[in-house]
């Protein structure tokens, strides 16, 4: 998606939506709904996956009102696109991109979310003097996740979750794997009771909309610097976007409070 905005003629519109494009959820950041909702809102699952939906569009279009009359002031340019006439998709065509995605998916899961997963059990395992310790809050991942601090106000300061953070900058799937490997967990369920005592339920939504909302993965990143043209653009968008995240996730978790 941000690759496709080198078509819009307008420099303006063009890096907006470069850096709103990203809170709009993607495919990464599905099997954190699953986790997340399966743990704490089971009878609600489907209403908390959309309304996290909903509220990256909101947060995207405030997002957009509030760059156009400070960052990116001027005239939109008209955007004129033709479209095709719409057809049913032959049997074939589904196939064939049911298997592309498959592939596409498989490719990153043998690769990206497998390295990271024997990463984070290596840091997991090992101190800086590289010895083998017992208890993994000694370990280098331990910290690296001391700046779990900074999330508390959000609800969720346990280092376990600061670290998952950290490492969905690699990829948003890594954000599941790096919370299964840190506590342990042996199956879905042992990984939902064990999240339950690290995280009260307003907690969760509220590491639910930071984890929706802030930064992007490297490759994403990597397009945004390409496409910017520069670090300072991509480094700016990254900062906007984690700090974006960091105010909507405050303010989730203080409703939350007074709901829950």
């Amino acid at each position: 998606a941000i690759m496709a905005t080198r078509t819009l003629s307008s420099e303006r519109d063009r890096k907006m939506t470069i850096l709103l494009t990203p809170f709009m959820s993607c495919s990464a950041k599905l099997p954190i709904y699953g986790m997340i909702t399966a743990a704490f809102f089971p009878r609600h699952a489907g209403l908390v996956m959309i309304g996290m939906y909903v509220l990256g569009i909101l947060v995207m279009i405030g997002s957009g009102l509030l760059l156009k009359s400070t960052v990116y002031k001027g005239k939109p340019v008209p955007f004129v696109m033709e479209l095709p006439a719409y057809r049913l998709p032959s049997a074939r065509s589904v196939l064939l991109h049911m298997w592309q995605k498959a592939k596409d998916f498989l490719r990153k899961a043998f690769t990206i979310i497998f390295v990271a997963s024997i990463v984070i059990w290596v840091l997991q395992s090992f101190s800086w003097s590289l010895q083998y310790v017992e208890d993994s809050a000694q370990s280098i991942l331990a910290s690296i996740g001391g700046v779990a601090p900074l999330f508390k106000p959000l609800g969720f300061g346990d280092w376990r979750a600061a670290t998952a953070i950290l490492t969905g900058f690699s990829a948003k799937e890594s954000v599941v794997s790096t919370l299964s490997v840190l506590t342990g967990a042996a199956s879905d369920g042992q990984l939902s009771v064990i999240l339950q005592s690290m995280l009260s339920p307003a907690g969760a939504l509220s590491f639910l909309t930071f984890t929706i909302l802030y930064m992007p993965c490297v490759a994403a990143f990597a397009a945004s610097k390409r496409e910017m043209g520069s670090w300072k653009g991509a480094i700016g968008n990254a900062l906007y976007q984690t700090g974006a995240a960091y105010v909507v996730a405050l303010v989730v978790y203080f409703v939350a409070r007074m709901v829950l």
